[in-house]
C-alpha cells in the first residue's frame, strides 16, 4: 500500500478515522476505530510484556500530560524545540522549511542551519503546493509546544504546556522510582502515553501528527559501567542487519548489510548497542518485515542538544526510509538539568564508592502510531485481488470469528453455543451470520482475523466444526470438546 491507500484502507476497515471528519476533519489528529484501537492496545501490551513484565530491571510510570512548566526550561524544550517555517505570500499556506525543501528540490537537508535552508530555498525553484505561487515570506523558527493555561485567569503566570515528549516525566520521577524499586543500577523506567507537537505541516497519515503516542524507556546506568553491558549474551552477533553509518552518509555511500558485531565495533557504548538490538528484536516479533528495517546513525550536526549519540531504526515506507524508533545516549544531561532548575538532588548514593553519583541514560523511544503503520504495511497482502492482513494472532483485532454456515436449521443456535464457549476462555471473539460464508471469510481476512470457526450440517451430526486458517485458507476439522485447547494452542504460537 502507498500512504493514501493505507489511509483509505484504515477508514474502510474501522481502524483509523480522520478526527472531526463531519466538520471537515482537523489536520494532524486521528481517531482510532474499533479495529485499530484493538491493534494499538495489543502493541502496547506486547511492549509492556517484553520490556517491563518479563524483566526485573525496568519499572512502569504513568506521568501527567501537563507538568510543571519549569520542567521544559530545564529540558531545553523552551529554547531548542523549534522548527523552521515558511509561509506562502499569496495563500498563507505554512510549510516546515526543511521538509518542504527536501520534497521540492529532492536534496537531503539533515543538520542544515536556518541560514543554509534559506540559501537553498533562494537558489532552487520551489512552489506552493496549494496555489503554485513562488513567493514566500522570510522563513522563521517556530516552537512546537502547545501552550495552555491553568486556572480562571490567563496570564504569563498561568502558562503551562502539553508535554512534547514523555521522557521528562521519567527524569523528574527518577529518584521516587529508584527508592521504591529497591534495586541497584542499571535500572529502567518505562512509560506509554500521549505527547503533543504543534507540527507545521502534518502529513503522511499517522506518521507526522500533532497528537501521538509514545512508548519510551529511560535506562539509567552507573557511570562506572559505561561500555560494560552485562547482557551481551542476549545478542546474536552474527544476525544480519542493514546499517547506515554517519560516515557512509557523509561520504555519500549506500547502506550496507552487516552483522550486529559490526554495530558493536562502531557504536561508542555497549549498552547503547544492546538496546538497539533489543528494540529491533521487539519490532520483528511484532511481525514487522526485517528486510524493511535498517539502523541509521545520526550525523553530528543533527544530534539533539541532549544527545551524545543517536541511532534511528527506520522502516521503508512508500514515501522513503523513515524513523519509527530512536535510541539515544542522553548522557546525564537531563538529570543534571532538572537538578539545576529544581535545586533538588536526583543523584543516588553508591555504597561501594561511598559517594553520590548521577547515572547516565540510554533511551529507546518508540513512535507507537508509526509502528502501527509499519505493522499494517508488513502484514498487508492480496489473495485473488482481495486484501489479507497477515497480522500476528496476538495483534489481531478479532482473534476468532464464529460463523454458522447458514442462518437456519438450528445452525445459528449451535453457532451461538460455540461462540459463548469460546468467549469464556479467549478474548476478542466475534460472531457473524450476515451474508454468504465467502464474504464473511473475506471480511475477516481483511482485518487480520487468524481463525474462523464454522458450524455446518455435519456439526449437528457429530459435534465437530471446521477451523479456517487466514494465511492459507486451508481448513481443519475438530471436535467442539477439543476446540478451546486447539485455539489457545494456535494463539499462543508466536506470541510475545
Amino acid at each position: 500500500m502507498n500512504i493514501e491507500e493505507m489511509a483509505r484502507f484504515c477508514k474502510k476497515t474501522g481502524m483509523v478515522y480522520p478526527s472531526g471528519e463531519i466538520y471537515g476533519s482537523l489536520s494532524g489528529f486521528w481517531d482510532y476505530g474499533p479495529r485499530g484501537v484493538e491493534i494499538k492496545k495489543a502493541i502496547k501490551d506486547a511492549f509492556w510484556r517484553f520490556f517491563v513484565s518479563k524483566r526485573d530491571d525496568i519499572f512502569g510510570l504513568d506521568g501527567a500530560i501537563i507538568t510543571h512548566p519549569k520542567t521544559w526550561y530545564a529540558s531545553g524544550h523552551i529554547e531548542n524545540f523549534v522548527d523552521p517555517v515558511v509561509v506562502c505570500k499569496r495563500c498563507r499556506a505554512e510549510y516546515r522549511l526543511d521538509h518542504f525543501i527536501e520534497e521540492q528540490l529532492k536534496v537531503n537537508v539533515e543538520g542544515k542551519t536556518l541560514k543554509e535552508l534559506i540559501g537553498l530555498i533562494n537558489e532552487g525553484r520551489v512552489v506552493c503546493e496549494r496555489c503554485k505561487s513562488e513567493e514566500f515570506e522570510k522563513p522563521e523558527v517556530f516552537n512546537l509546544m502547545f501552550k495552555t493555561h491553568i486556572g480562571v485567569k490567563e496570564s504569563s503566570n498561568s502558562e503551562v504546556y502539553l508535554r512534547p515528549e514523555t521522557a521528562q516525566n521519567i527524569f523528574i520521577n527518577f529518584k521516587n522510582v529508584f527508592e521504591v524499586a529497591r534495586k541497584k543500577l542499571p535500572l529502567g523506567i518505562a512509560q506509554i502515553g500521549k505527547a503533543f507537537r504543534n507540527e507545521i505541516s502534518p502529513r503522511n497519515f499517522l506518521f507526522r501528527c500533532r497528537e501521538f503516542e509514545q512508548m519510551e524507556i529511560e535506562y539509567f546506568i552507573h557511570p562506572n559501567d559505561e561500555n560494560k553491558c552485562f547482557y551481551l549474551n542476549e545478542v546474536d552477533m552474527d544476525r544480519e542487519v542493514i546499517i547506515f553509518t554517519a560516515e557512509d552518509q557523509i561520504n555519500m555511500e549506500k547502506p550496507f548489510i552487516g552483522k550486529w558485531r559490526d554495530i558493536f565495533s562502531i557504536i561508542k557504548d555497549e549498552w547503547h548497542g544492546y538496546w538497539l538490538y533489543k528494540t529491533m528484536e521487539f519490532l520483528v516479533l511484532l511481525g514487522i518485515d526485517e528486510k524493511k528495517l535498517r539502523l541509521r546513525q545520526h550525523l553530528p550536526e543533527e544530534l539533539s542538544h541532549y544527545s551524545k549519540e543517536t541511532w534511528d531504526i527506520e522502516y521503508e515506507f512508500d514515501f522513503g526510509w523513515k524513523e519509527i524508533v530512536g535510541i539515544a545516549n542522553r548522557g546525564d544531561y537531563d538529570l543534571r538539568q532538572q537538578m539545576k532548575y529544581s535545586d533538588k538532588d536526583l543523584s543516588v548514593y553508591d555504597e561501594y564508592l561511598k559517594a553520590k553519583i548521577v547515572p547516565y541514560v540510554i533511551e529507546p523511544s518508540f513512535g507507537l502510531d508509526r509502528i502501527f503503520m509499519a505493522v499494517l504495511d508488513s502484514a498487508y497482502s492480496l489473495r485473488e485481488g482481495k486484501a489479507v492482513l497477515k497480522l500476528k494472532p496476538f495483534l489481531s483485532p478479532i482473534r476468532v470469528a464464529v460463523f454458522p454456515l447458514v442462518k437456519k436449521d438450528g445452525l445459528d443456535e449451535k453457532a451461538r453455543e460455540v461462540y459463548l464457549l469460546l468467549t469464556q476462555h479467549i478474548e476478542r471473539v466475534f460472531y457473524d451470520d450476515s451474508g454468504s460464508i465467502g464474504k464473511r471469510y473475506a471480511r475477516m481476512d481483511e482485518i487480520g482475523t487468524p481463525y474462523c470457526v464454522t458450524i455446518d450440517y455435519q456439526t449437528l451430526e457429530d459435534d465437530s466444526v471446521t477451523i479456517r486458517f487466514r494465511d492459507t485458507a486451508e481448513q481443519e476439522r475438530i471436535g467442539i470438546k477439543d476446540l478451546v485447547d486447539r485455539i489457545e494452542e494456535l494463539l499462543e504460537s508466536g506470541s510475545i
